[in-house]
C-alpha cells in the first residue's frame, strides 16, 4: 500500500517558502510540521518535472499530483455481488458458493471477484448477521418445533380457577417463518394436534420434523438412534417426512427454533401480558393476529420478511399435505385370547381372525375405532365401545363351526320348525322358552335339525308328535322314539279315544279325581 502524502496545499507552502522566502529545508519542515526529508523530496520532485511556484498555483490538485508524481495507478472497480441474496440462494437445495461465483463472474458489470475473494466478503457478510442466521438449511427440508418457556393464565369466568397455557412453536429452517399456537397443556395429544395445526397452516410437510426430547414423543432419546413412539412415527408417516430429534445437551441442534421461541416471547407473549384470557380459542386467536405481524416484518439485516422468504423458498418445497388430516391414535401391544379369539381393550374385548390366536397384535385406539395390526397389516377394525365387560365379534373372524352356530337365531329356528310341521314347531317353541337363555336351547333345536336329515320332515313331525303327547319334550325322547320306530304306532290317546269303560262299581271314572 503506497504511503500517505501531504496534501497538495502544504505542497504548494514548501515551494513557497522554498522560492519566494528563501527558508532552509529544516525552517520550512518547522513551520509546516513535516519531517526535513520529505521537504527535499517534494523539492526534488519539482525540480526533476521541472515545475515553478507560480505553475503550482495554476494545476488543480489532481493535475499537480500527476505532474510531482507521475501516472498513479488506479485501482480497478470491483463489481460488488448482492450478498443478501446469495445468502437466501443458498438455501435452496443444491445451491453451492461455486454455482454462486460462477453466476455473479458472468454477469458482473465491472472487474469480479475471484472465487476466493468471493468467499471471503461472503463470509464477512455473514459475520454480521444474528448467530442464528449463520447455519445454512436447505429450503422445505426442516421444520423445528418446541415449547415455549412461559405459559398464559387462562382465567375461568365462572370460577375464577387459573390454568395455564402452554405455547407451541415451530420455524421452518430456510425462512424462519413461524407458527405458534397456544394448547392447554404439553402431553402427547397436544403436541400431535399442534404439529397438525402447523402442518395445514403452513399447506405441507417438511423432509424432517426435527423436536427436542421430549418424553411425550420420543420414547429413546438416544444420542445415535433416537426412538420416536409409535403415535409420533405414525404421524410421520402420515405426512410422509422423517424424524430428527435433537441431540441430548446440544443446542446448538436446534438454535432455529430456540430463537424463534425468543422471538414469539418477545414479539407477541410479552405484547400480550396485560391481556386478560377466558379460553384457548380467545388466546389463538389474539396469538394468530399478532404472528401475521411477525412474519410480515422486514428482517433487519436482509431484504424480505419471513413471509416473502418463505413464499419464495420454503413453499415450493413443500412435500403437499395428505387428502385428510392425521387422527391422533394411540399405540397398544395385546395377545389374542386362545380360547375365544378376542384381544381386551378398556374392559372390552374385540375379535380377531381365529388363526391369530395366541400371537401379539397391535391396537391402533382412536376416539372411535379400535383396530388391530399384525405385522404391520391391519386384520381387524372395530367400532370403540365402552361397555365394560362386553364382546364385539365379527362373524368373519370365528371359525366355520362357530359362525353356523353363531347364524341361527330364535325366529330363524321357529321358521324353520313351522315348515316342518305344527308339532315341530311346538317342540321347538318348548325347548327355547324352558331355557333361562333362548341360546341355551340352540343346541336342543339343531339335534332336531339333524334328525330331519335322517329320518325326513314326515317322520321327524310323526316323533314330535308323540314326544309332545306323552309328555317327553325333549331331543333325546323323539331320537328314542324315530330309532323305534314308534312314530310309525298309533299314540295311546288314538287308541282309548273311542273305547266306553263298562259299568262296574270299582270304576270310578275321571269325574273322581276332580
Amino acid at each position: 500500500m503506497p504511503a500517505n502524502r501531504i496534501a497538495m496545499r502544504r505542497i504548494r507552502e514548501v515551494l513557497r517558502l522554498k522560492h519566494e522566502c528563501g527558508l532552509s529545508n529544516a525552517r520550512i519542515a518547522a513551520a509546516l510540521g513535516i519531517a526535513k526529508g520529505s521537504v527535499a523530496n517534494y523539492l526534488a520532485a519539482a525540480t526533476g518535472a521541472e515545475l515553478t511556484h507560480n505553475e503550482a498555483l495554476e494545476l488543480d490538485d489532481a493535475a499537480l499530483d500527476a505532474r510531482l508524481h507521475g501516472q498513479r495507478y488506479v485501482y480497478p472497480q470491483f463489481a460488488v455481488p448482492d450478498f443478501a441474496a446469495i445468502h437466501r440462494e443458498l438455501r435452496r437445495k443444491g445451491v453451492t458458493l461455486q454455482l454462486l461465483w460462477e453466476e455473479y463472474r458472468a454477469q458482473a458489470q465491472g472487474v469480479p471477484y475471484s472465487r476466493s475473494r468471493f468467499c471471503e466478503r461472503y463470509i464477512e457478510f455473514r459475520q454480521l448477521l444474528r448467530r442464528s442466521m449463520r447455519q445454512t438449511h436447505v429450503a422445505g427440508e426442516k421444520l423445528f418445533v418446541d415449547y415455549a418457556g412461559p405459559t398464559v393464565p387462562l382465567i375461568d369466568p365462572a370460577s375464577g380457577e387459573i390454568t395455564r397455557a402452554h405455547i407451541f412453536v415451530a420455524v421452518w429452517g430456510a425462512s424462519n417463518y413461524t407458527y405458534a399456537e397456544a394448547t392447554a397443556a404439553e402431553s402427547k395429544a397436544d403436541w400431535i394436534a399442534a404439529h397438525v395445526n402447523a402442518l395445514t397452516f403452513f399447506g405441507g410437510a417438511p423432509a424432517l420434523l426435527v423436536p427436542d426430547n421430549p418424553r411425550a414423543l420420543i420414547r429413546d432419546p438416544d444420542r445415535y438412534e433416537p426412538i420416536a413412539n409409535r403415535t409420533y412415527e405414525a404421524l410421520a408417516e402420515h405426512y410422509g417426512c422423517a424424524i430428527l430429534p435433537a441431540r441430548p445437551r446440544k443446542p446448538q441442534d436446534k438454535a432455529k427454533v430456540e430463537a424463534g421461541v425468543l422471538l414469539v416471547e418477545r414479539w407477541i407473549l410479552a405484547r400480550l401480558r396485560r391481556w386478560r384470557f377466558h379460553s384457548l380459542a380467545e388466546l389463538n386467536t389474539a396469538i394468530r393476529q399478532l404472528l401475521g405481524e411477525l412474519n410480515d416484518r422486514p428482517f433487519q439485516k436482509l431484504e424480505g420478511s419471513r413471509r416473502s422468504w418463505f413464499d419464495l423458498l420454503d413453499r415450493p418445497a413443500l412435500r403437499p399435505l395428505p387428502g385428510t388430516a392425521f387422527e391422533y391414535a394411540d399405540f397398544k401391544k395385546a395377545r389374542v385370547s386362545r380360547l375365544d379369539y378376542h384381544v381386551e381393550f378398556a374392559h372390552h374385548y374385540y375379535s380377531v381372525p381365529h388363526a391369530l390366536v395366541g400371537q401379539e397384535v397391535e391396537l391402533r385406539i382412536t376416539r372411535t375405532t379400535v383396530e388391530v395390526l399384525f405385522r404391520h397389516q391391519r386384520v381387524a377394525s372395530h367400532a370403540r365401545s365402552h361397555r365394560r365387560g362386553g364382546h364385539t365379534t365379527v362373524a368373519e373372524h370365528m371359525p366355520a363351526a362357530h359362525r353356523a352356530h353363531r347364524e341361527w337365531t330364535p325366529a330363524r329356528l321357529l321358521h324353520w320348525a313351522g315348515t316342518i310341521g305344527v308339532a315341530t314347531g311346538n317342540l321347538v317353541a318348548h325347548l327355547l322358552e324352558s331355557k333361562p337363555h333362548p341360546e341355551q336351547g340352540y343346541r336342543a333345536c339343531l339335534g332336531l335339525l339333524a334328525l330331519a336329515r335322517k329320518y325326513g320332515d314326515a317322520r321327524l313331525e310323526a316323533g314330535c308328535a308323540r314326544a309332545l303327547a306323552l309328555g317327553a319334550k325333549t331331543r333325546k325322547s323323539v331320537a328314542s322314539i324315530l330309532a323305534a320306530g314308534l312314530d310309525r304306532q298309533p299314540t295311546t290317546a288314538t287308541l282309548f279315544d273311542d273305547a266306553v269303560l263298562p259299568a262296574h262299581a270299582n270304576v270310578r271314572g275321571p269325574e273322581y279325581y276332580h
